[in-house]
C-alpha cells in the first residue's frame, strides 16, 4: 500500500505528517486534554510506553515550549483577532499585527520534568529524559526515580522524593485478533503501568491510560476507583470507532492509608485490597469478599456518600474532540496534484527490520529490490 492510499484511508495519519507530529496518536492526547484539561498546573510527567514519542512530543511542545493546541489555541487566535479589530477601529493604526502573520505567544512553564519510558529505542526530543526499560519489572522503579530526581536519588527509596503530577500510558500489545487474549494482555500491561504510577504520583495526581473495552472491564474501573476520586472513560474522535480501544482518565489520586507502592507486591495481589468493616447488619464500603464458589465480590460506594442504596458504580463514558471533524474510519478524496509526505519520524527499530534486510540481501521478492 502506497503513501497516497494511506493518506486517503487515514486522515489523521495525513494530518500528523502535515503538522509535524511523530504519530497520529498525538491527536488522541490533545483531544483528551480538550475534554479534561489534563495539563493544568502540570510540570512533572511520566510517559510510559512512549515510543515513537508522539505523546512525549505533545508534552514537550505544550509544557516546555509553551505552545497551545486544540480549543486553547483556537480561543487564543480568536482573542488576537478581536483585539486587532478593536484596536484598528479605535485608533486606525497598527496596534496589533494581523492574525495572518506568524507570531506565537509562547508561555513555557518553569521547572518542567518529563521522563519517557519504553522497551523500544526512541529518537531524542527536546527536554525529555528517555529510559529504555520494562515497566513490568521492579528494576525500573529505581531507574525512574533516579531520572526524576538525580540530585536527591536514594537507592533504597521505593517512592519519588518529588512526586509527579501526571502519568500517561499509551501502550498496547501487538494484537493477535483474538479479542479475549488481546484484552487480557492489555489489562496486564495497564496494571503494570498503574502500579508504577502509584510509586511516583502525588496525592491529587492524574493517571491516563489506554484500555481495551471488554466483558469484565467494569472490574478494572472498580479497582481504579479504589485509589482515585474520579474515574472516567473517554473515546477521542481520532480513535477509530471500529477499535475496542478507549482511554481511562483517573483524577484525584488518594491511596489508602498506610499503602506502600511496590512492583514486587503490586496493588491487588493476594488480599491487599481493603476488606471493609462490619457495622451491625451493614458493611461499610468499599469491601472485598471471597464467596464459597470462589468468586470475589467487590463493592464500592457511590460518589454521593449520603446515598446508601447504590451498590454499583458505573464509570462515565465520554466522547472527546470535535465530533464534526475527520472520521478516523472514513476515506477521503485527495487532490490530483497532492504530494504525499514522508513520516516525521520513521520507525527506529521495527520488528520487521531484520526481515527486510534479509530479503534485500537475497535479491528481494522476485528480484524486484535487487541492487537497491
Amino acid at each position: 500500500m502506497g503513501k497516497s492510499s494511506k493518506d486517503k484511508r487515514d486522515a489523521y495519519y495525513r494530518l500528523a505528517k502535515e503538522e509535524g507530529w511523530r504519530a497520529r496518536s498525538a491527536y488522541k492526547l490533545l483531544q483528551l486534554d480538550e475534554e479534561f484539561n489534563l495539563f493544568e498546573g502540570v510540570t512533572r510527567v511520566v510517559d510510559l510506553c512512549a515510543a515513537p514519542g508522539s505523546w512525549s512530543q505533545v508534552l514537550s511542545r505544550i509544557l516546555i515550549k509553551g505552545e497551545k493546541f486544540g480549543r486553547a489555541g483556537w480561543e487564543e487566535k480568536q482573542e488576537k483577532a478581536r483585539l486587532y479589530v478593536l484596536g484598528e477601529e479605535a485608533h486606525n493604526d497598527k496596534l496589533a499585527p494581523p492574525v495572518t502573520e506568524k507570531r506565537e505567544g509562547l508561555n513555557p512553564r518553569q521547572d518542567v520534568k518529563i521522563v519517557a519510558i519504553d522497551l523500544q529505542p526512541m529518537s531524542p526530543l527536546e527536554g525529555i529524559t528517555m529510559l529504555r526499560a520494562d515497566i513490568t519489572h521492579p528494576s525500573t522503579i529505581p531507574l525512574l526515580l533516579q531520572a526524576l530526581d538525580p540530585e536527591t536519588f536514594d537507592l533504597s527509596a521505593t517512592s519519588a522524593s518529588h512526586p509527579v503530577d501526571l502519568v500517561l500510558s499509551d501502550g498496547a500489545p501487538d494484537v493477535t485478533g483474538l479479542h479475549d487474549l488481546d484484552i487480557y494482555v492489555q489489562s496486564q500491561l495497564l496494571w503494570a503501568a498503574l502500579n508504577l504510577a502509584l510509586c511516583v504520583l502525588k496525592p491529587g495526581g492524574k493517571f491516563v491510560a489506554k484500555i481495551f473495552r471488554g466483558k469484565d472491564v467494569d472490574l478494572l474501573y472498580a479497582q481504579l476507583k479504589l485509589v482515585f476520586d474520579r474515574v472516567r472513560v473517554a473515546k477521542p474522535r481520532s480513535s477509530r470507532a471500529s477499535s475496542i480501544e478507549a482511554f481511562i482518565v483517573c483524577e484525584g489520586f488518594c491511596p489508602p492509608e498506610g499503602f506502600k507502592a511496590s512492583l514486587e507486591n503490586p496493588l491487588g495481589a493476594g488480599a491487599t485490597l481493603p476488606a471493609g468493616n462490619q457495622v451491625g447488619s451493614e458493611r461499610t464500603k468499599p469491601y472485598r469478599r471471597l464467596r464459597e464458589d470462589g468468586i470475589t465480590e467487590l463493592e464500592l460506594g457511590s460518589d454521593d456518600e449520603e446515598t446508601s442504596d447504590d451498590i454499583r458504580w458505573i464509570a462515565p463514558f465520554l466522547a472527546c474532540g470535535d465530533l464534526s471533524a475527520y472520521d478516523a474510519d472514513a476515506s477521503y478524496h485527495l487532490p490530483k496534484d497532492r504530494q504525499s509526505l514522508d513520516p516525521i519520524q520513521p520507525p527506529t527499530a521495527p520488528p520487521y527490520k531484520r526481515a527486510l534486510e534479509m530479503r534485500k540481501a537475497a535479491g528481494g521478492a522476485y528480484g524486484k529490490t535487487k541492487g537497491l
